[in-house]
């Protein structure tokens, strides 16, 4: 075999298709795994550009200089430890890529450590799953600018791939900024993406629950939402899943499937990056949290003979209320965003990732789970003011919610009046109705640390920080 353009430790699912996406994009790929039965499967591949090593030492040779090597093993130890083994042959020069979801302090904290031995690092995001590892995921790579440029080709080529309004291909892939930008942007990606499912969840369980909309009524239903602003690619694949049947029972599977939903750590990454930077993320807080809920299954079981509640019914017109559901996930969608894009604009504030926001819309248009034709409103906006502080402020996205806001209202009243939790839902709206409100009641809170802690507070009549000795004013006007 002729030198390789790149290396891949790791052959995983993800890494093995993204070595596939790399040679039928016409480059030579070298791939290593401590698992010999995967290297061995890379080797069956039959693409003649592509090489499995057994021996960590023969794919370093195997590498062009200066050497590429995407690493794509679990984030955490594995990552120290593929470092570990990667460093001593290392010179300076070459390039490390990070491809899984580390935590971005983790990849500074590489990065700074490589860097200084004059090895480039590059966190790098990749979402799209074992599809868009292979067909074209979304690529967010942050580190070193001259290291961006020198895997900038194979990235572009291998990236999802959107047809913009003059026929031209657009790359979903752009170098993200400094540091650990790439790994956070995709944490945050991954935080919208808990928000969206949540939302989902939420409405299925009302539409099943409720209304008692069958699974082939709910594939109708969200085949038809998957038309209009709703289309996106969980949109769709919820549509799919309400058309699966068990092949032993012949009932819809979605339905036999235990009602706990996993997670990985990087919704909870993004709620906790949000609360250290004080930006509000309420929906993608909620759907971390009703995740955590639904693994409390023993318990809600017992609860559930313990503790009564409304019994779900629903009168009235049906189809309206499917489409006023349609009206307020598209409301709650707006809300979930602008929290997530808030995130993003906190952090590069904080950290001086100098991120661009409208960019970040763009490659997340194709390849990645939350791809969706609202994205490019997001991309308008942006391109409207690239300063936008948040998206409710934009005239079409702030207009689209104002006007959908009464369904939005509709569906939590209703979920609320029959006992069906929709934390996220309620969360949009009560999201939505504190940014629009010009006073809120933190003048009470902030009256309180006061009293019991002298954190002082501000007027609004005068300038300056005032404290008061409430217990005694209060005691003397008694």
């Amino acid at each position: 075999m002729q030198k390789a353009d790149i290396g891949i430790v790791g052959l995983g699912v993800m890494g093995r298709m993204l070595a596939l996406n790399m040679a039928r994009n016409g480059f030579r790929v070298a791939g290593y795994d401590l698992d010999g039965d995967k290297v061995a499967a890379l080797n069956t591949a039959g693409d003649s550009k592509v090489v499995g090593c057994q021996v960590l030492e023969d794919l370093l040779g195997l590498l062009e200089r200066p050497r590429k090597i995407m690493m794509m093993v679990p984030a955490g130890k594995p990552v120290d430890s593929a470092i570990a083994g990667l460093r001593p042959a290392l010179d300076r020069g070459d390039v490390l890529i990070d491809g899984g979801n580390s935590h971005f302090r983790d990849t500074e904290r590489r990065a700074a450590a490589l860097e200084a031995g004059g090895i480039h690092y590059i966190g790098t995001g990749v979402s799209g799953g074992e599809y868009g590892a292979l067909w074209g995921p979304s690529i967010m790579p942050g580190g070193d600018p001259k290291a961006w440029s020198l895997v900038r080709p194979i990235f572009e080529a291998i990236a999802a791939k959107v047809t913009e309004p003059d026929g031209a291909l657009s790359p979903c892939v752009t170098y993200i900024g400094p540091q650990g930008a790439g790994h956070f942007v995709k944490m945050v990606h991954n935080g919208i993406e808990y928000g969206d499912m949540q939302l989902i969840a939420e409405t299925y369980d009302v539409l099943h629950r409720a209304l008692g909309l069958s699974a082939l009524q709910l594939h109708d239903t969200f085949a038809r939402w998957n038309e209009g602003d709703l289309q996106s690619y969980l949109i769709e694949i919820t549509r799919d899943i309400f058309a699966v049947r068990d092949e032993e029972t012949g009932k819809p599977l979605v339905d036999l499937i235990l009602d706990e939903a996993q997670h990985k750590g990087t919704g909870k990454w993004t709620s906790q990056s949000a609360l250290d930077l004080g930006a509000a993320a309420p929906i993608i807080s909620a759907a971390v949290e009703a995740r955590m809920l639904s693994a409390y299954k023993n318990e809600r079981v017992r609860a559930s003979k313990l503790l009564s509640g409304p019994t779900p019914a629903f009168e009235g017109d049906v189809d309206a209320f499917v489409d006023a559901m349609e009206r307020a996930m598209y409301a709650a969608k707006i809300c979930s965003y602008a929290q997530g894009f808030g995130v993003l604009r906190a952090a590069s504030e904080e950290y001086g990732y100098n991120l661009h926001y409208g960019e970040i819309a763009k490659i997340w248009r194709g390849g990645c789970i939350i791809r969706a034709q609202f994205l490019n409103k997001i991309t308008a906006a942006f391109e409207r003011d690239a300063n936008l502080p948040n998206l409710l402020l934009d005239p079409e996205l702030g207009k689209a919610v104002e006007a959908r806001q009464d369904a939005l209202r509709q569906v939590i009243c209703y979920a609320a009046a029959n006992g069906i939790p929709a934390p996220a839902l309620s969360s949009a709206l009560a999201y939505f109705d504190a940014y629009r409100s010009e006073r809120l009641p933190a003048n009470l809170l902030q009256s309180q640390r006061d009293y019991f802690g002298a954190h002082t507070y501000r007027r609004i009549d005068r300038e300056g920080a005032f404290h008061t000795d409430w217990a005694a004013l209060s005691k003397a006007a008694r």
